[in-house]
């Protein structure tokens, strides 16, 4: 009630707290890639990997448009002359 009255929560509205699962699978996502996490522990029990997975993605647009960026750094294929896209293997889209 006093948290309400000083007006940081709303009226009505409680905030439980963040699980232990949550707390850590976020540290870890923090700190190591998935597949880091998978090479190093050799049973990592299913909850816990989809605890890991959810919170390695990025959470706000900016870091969502900054990781999905295609650019490479390399020319544009289109752009030049000739410039057919291939694929890892060699083969043309």
């Amino acid at each position: 009630a006093a948290a309400a009255a000083l007006g940081l929560l709303p009226l009505g509205k409680t905030q439980s707290p963040e699980s232990l699962l949550d707390i850590a699978a976020r540290k870890v996502a923090e700190k190591w890639p998935f597949q880091r996490v998978e090479e190093r522990f050799e049973r990592i029990p299913e909850p816990v990997q989809r605890r890991i997975v959810y919170w390695s993605f990025p959470r706000s647009e900016r870091e969502i448009c900054m990781y999905s960026s295609f650019n490479t750094g390399a020319e544009d294929p289109a752009a030049v002359p000739g410039g057919a896209v291939t694929a890892p293997g060699g083969a043309a889209d």
